[in-house]
C-alpha cells in the first residue's frame, strides 16, 4: 500500500502463550483443547487466601525469547497488578509487569520491498493470560459462557516501536517473530488456537499540502488471531480512517484514542470503545510475589540455549552453499530439523543447488501434501542424495527422476534398486544417439528450415521428437550438443 497524500503508522502488541506444561503460577496444566474450565485450582480461578507460586521455565522461556530479540535483561523486575474488570478474569486484576519489566529495547529485522527492515521493540514483559469467553452467536442465544482453563497461562507481550508502514510489513514481523519463537521452542505460536494473537495499533498521517502533517487518532484493532486478518484490518482500518478525516475534517484532538474489534466475516472493523490509559488499571505492585533478580550467571546459561537463530542462519546458506536469497528463506522458513535435512542432503550429493531444488520442491509438496513434519519424511537425506548422485552420473531427466522419487516415497528402496526395477537405462552410447538425432532432422524438414532462417526455438520440435524415441532415457546435455552439431551440417 502506497499512497501519495498519507503514511499508515502501525505499532504491533503480540501475546505468545509460553510452552510450559502448567500455569505461571500454579500447577494447573496448560493442554489445549481439555473440557471447560477442568484445569483450573483455587489460585487461577482467584479464590481468597491463595498464594501464587512463579513458574520458574516460564521465565527461563522468557529470558531466552528477549534476548533472541537483543533486548536489554533487567537485574531486578517485579510483578504488578492490572485491575480491569471483565467476565473471564475471576481474580478482577492481571499479574502483570508495568514500569519494571524484565526486559526493555531489542529489535527484529524483516524483509520489506526486498531490502532488510530493522523494527525496534519497545519491551518484551511476562504476565498471565485471562480466561475465554464463548458467545452464542450462531445458535441466536444471548448466553455468554466463561471457560477458565486459559486464564493464568504464561504469556509473554512484546511491544514493537510504530515503525511498521504498511500491513505487509505487519504480516512479514509476526511470521518472522513466529518462526523465532518456534525454533526456539518457546512456543508452538498456534494462532488458530489462540497462543499467539495480535493487537494492532493503527493510525494514518496525512500531508496538508502547506508541509504540514496531520495524524488521526490511533485506533487499537484487538485480538488478531490470523495473519490473514492482522492484513485484512491493518489495510481497512488505514483506509476508513483516511477516509473518515476526509469526510468530516474534524480537528483531531477531538477524538480519542478507541479500541476496535475485526469481524472477519464482514471484512470490517467496528470501533468500540474509548482506549484505556495506564491510569484506568490502577497499577500497583504485587503483593504476594518476590521480585525477580537476573545475574549474569543466569542469563549466560540461558543465553547457550539459543543456538543459531533464523536471520543468520539464513544469511550462511547463502554465504556456505551459494543459495539464493529465496531459496534461503523457503529452507530456513520451514525450521531448523528442514535446514538439517538439507544441509545432510547437500554433504553427501555434492550439489548443494540441486540439493535445494529436490528440498524446496518435491519433499516441501510432500511434506504438505501428506501433513508431517521433515522428520517423519520417509525418504532419508543419505536416500535423497542418492537418487541426486544417480540422476547426475547416468543423466536421468527430471521426468524419470520424480517417477523414480515417487517410487521411493512408495517403497522404500534405494534409488539404484527403483531405477533397475523400473526399467531405466540411460541411452550412453554417442553414436546411437547420434543416429537417432539424424532420424530425427530427416524426419523435420520445415523445422530444420526455420532453424536455418534464425528460429532457434524450432530445435526444440527436434529434440522432443529424440526423447520420445529415446522414452526419456537420453542425457539433455548430450542430446542438445549432438543436435546443434547436426544442424549445422544438415
Amino acid at each position: 500500500m502506497s499512497f501519495p497524500d498519507y503514511k499508515i503508522v502501525i505499532g504491533l502488541e503480540v501475546h505468545v502463550q509460553l510452552l510450559t506444561k502448567t500455569k505461571l503460577f500454579c500447577g494447573c496444566s496448560t493442554k489445549f483443547g481439555l473440557p471447560p474450565n477442568s484445569a483450573t485450582c483455587p489460585i487461577c480461578i482467584g479464590m481468597p487466601g491463595v498464594l501464587p507460586v512463579m513458574n520458574r521455565h516460564a521465565f527461563d522461556l522468557a529470558l531466552k525469547a528477549a534476548l533472541a530479540l537483543q533486548c536489554r535483561i533487567a537485574s531486578f523486575t517485579k510483578w504488578d497488578r492490572k485491575n480491569y474488570y471483565y467476565p473471564d478474569l475471576p481474580k478482577n486484576y492481571q499479574i502483570s509487569q508495568y514500569d519494571l519489566p524484565f526486559s526493555e529495547g531489542g529489535w527484529l529485522e524483516i524483509a520489506s520491498a526486498g531490502s532488510p527492515k530493522r523494527i525496534n521493540i519497545i519491551r518484551v514483559h511476562l504476565e498471565e493470560d485471562a480466561g475465554k469467553m464463548l458467545h452464542d452467536e450462531q445458535g441466536g442465544g444471548r448466553e455468554s459462557l466463561v471457560d477458565l482453563n486459559r486464564a493464568g497461562t504464561p504469556l509473554l507481550e512484546i511491544v514493537s516501536q510504530p515503525e511498521l508502514s504498511s500491513a505487509e510489513e505487519a504480516k512479514a514481523f509476526l511470521e518472522e517473530l513466529r518462526l523465532l519463537l518456534r525454533e526456539l521452542e518457546v512456543s508452538d505460536c498456534e494462532m488458530q488456537e489462540g497462543s499467539l494473537r495480535c493487537d494492532a495499533n493503527v493510525n494514518v498521517h496525512v500531508s496538508q499540502g502547506d508541509g504540514t502533517v496531520a495524524a488521526t487518532p490511533i485506533v487499537e484493532v484487538k485480538n488478531l488471531n490470523s495473519f490473514r486478518a492482522v492484513e485484512r484490518a491493518v489495510k481497512y482500518e488505514a483506509q476508513r480512517q483516511y477516509d473518515e478525516f476526509q469526510r468530516t475534517g474534524k480537528k483531531l484532538g477531538e477524538v480519542a484514542k478507541a479500541t476496535a474489534g475485526w469481524n472477519e466475516e464482514r471484512g470490517v472493523t467496528v470501533v468500540q470503545r474509548r482506549k484505556e490509559e495506564a491510569s484506568d488499571y490502577r497499577y500497583f505492585p504485587e503483593p504476594d510475589l518476590v521480585p525477580v533478580q537476573v545475574d549474569d550467571a543466569w542469563l549466560q546459561q540461558v543465553r547457550e540455549q539459543l543456538g543459531e537463530l533464523p536471520a543468520a542462519q539464513r544469511q550462511r546458506l547463502q554465504e556456505q552453499y551459494s543459495l539464493s536469497a529465496y531459496d534461503a528463506e523457503v529452507i530456513t522458513r520451514q525450521g531448523r530439523s528442514f535446514v538439517g535435512y538439507f544441509e545432510e542432503t547437500a554433504r553427501l550429493a555434492g550439489d548443494a543447488k540441486e540439493a535445494s531444488n529436490w528440498a524446496t520442491n518435491q519433499v516441501l509438496q510432500t511434506l504438505n501434501e501428506r501433513k508431517i513434519a521433515i522428520a517423519d519424511f520417509p525418504i532419508s537425506s543419505a536416500a535423497l542424495a542418492e537418487l541426486i548422485k544417480s540422476r547426475q552420473s547416468t543423466g536421468l531427466n527430471m521426468q524419470r527422476s520424480r517417477e523414480v522419487y515417487a517410487r521411493m516415497l512408495e517403497t522404500g528402496s534405494s534409488a539404484e534398486q527403483v531405477i533397475n526395477d523400473l526399467g531405466f537405462k540411460v541411452i550412453g552410447d554417442e553414436s546411437q544417439l547420434v543416429e537417432i538425432v539424424r532420424r530425427a532432422i530427416a524426419a523435420n524438414p520445415k523445422a530444420v528450415a526455420d532453424y536455418k532462417k534464425g528460429k532457434i526455438k524450432a530445435a526444440d520440435a527436434i529434440k522432443g521428437a529424440v526423447m520420445r524415441e529415446t522414452k526419456g532415457m537420453a542425457k539433455t546435455e548430450a542430446v542438445q550438443r549432438i543436435l546443434l552439431q547436426e544442424l549445422q551440417k544438415a
